[in-house]
């Protein structure tokens, strides 16, 4: 339960959501990387996923109807179709193999992506539906395996074009009915304990705080301040993910 938390974690777990939070109200995505990655410090995997699933839900619930408009709803289609195949055999990884190898060639990947568009702003790739599903597919796999399945749909977003707005609003509500999926899973797995349910409700205050202040940042950015920090948040997400194992 709560009690079971040292102070130091505590005070670690609250800012980690502040921080995710802020992240998540600005760019649309990083909410489930940061707390996983933050938790995993001093909570198991089979823990720190499920809580990072639920504050995912919950966040973008609040959000949801003020970006609506703005979701491209044929590429979060075939999305979902690929993601619902993939996210049962990252359930799979999560149960059975080691959680460090999963997150490091998880970091490995995204980190050479993001590098190559942050130095190459140029390249590009044209959207198609073979394409998205396939992204789908992988993205419900790393969902399922480390609750971080958002980072090869911004990635795929960033490589395709998709306007600042439409990626941010289409990458939300992909990651919240991934993650309602994602939870059903997790229930039938056994891991929404009463302890993983009364420590997610305690990050949820500044969790909103954090998408409220992170959601007016974003209002008042450009397209291309949102490209470039998606990139540098990207980059930082995976080297915390790289890093991760040397801090444990």
């Amino acid at each position: 339960m709560i009690a079971a938390l040292t102070a130091p974690a505590l005070a670690a777990g609250v800012t980690a959501a502040f921080v995710a939070g802020l992240v998540r109200g600005y760019s649309g995505f990083g909410l489930s990387a940061i707390v996983v990655t933050s938790l995993s410090l001093f909570l198991v995997p089979t823990e720190a996923v499920p809580i990072a699933v639920l504050l995912e839900i919950i966040a973008t619930l609040g959000i949801i109807r003020q970006v609506w408009s703005e979701v491209a709803w044929r590429e979060l289609g075939v999305l979902l179709i690929g993601a619902s195949v993939g996210t049962p055999l990252g359930l799979l990884l999560l149960t059975g193999l080691p959680a460090d190898t999963m997150r490091l060639a998880i970091a490995g990947i995204v980190l050479t992506a993001s590098l190559l568009l942050l130095l190459r702003p140029g390249i590009g790739l044209s959207p198609s539906a073979p394409k998205s599903l396939a992204v789908g597919a992988i993205s419900g796999v790393i969902n399922g395996a480390a609750a971080v399945g958002g980072l090869p749909v911004v990635l795929y977003f960033l490589f395709v074009g998709l306007p600042a707005a439409a990626a941010r609003a289409t990458i939300m509500t992909y990651l919240l009915l991934l993650s309602a999926y994602n939870l059903a899973a997790l229930h039938l797995a056994g891991l929404l304990t009463e302890t993983v349910g009364w420590r997610t409700l305690l990050l949820c205050l500044p969790l909103f705080l954090g998408i409220g202040l992170g959601h007016r940042r974003f209002l008042a950015s450009s397209p291309d301040s949102f490209r470039r920090m998606a990139l540098v948040l990207l980059i930082g997400l995976s080297l915390a993910g790289l890093l991760r194992p040397l801090l444990l």
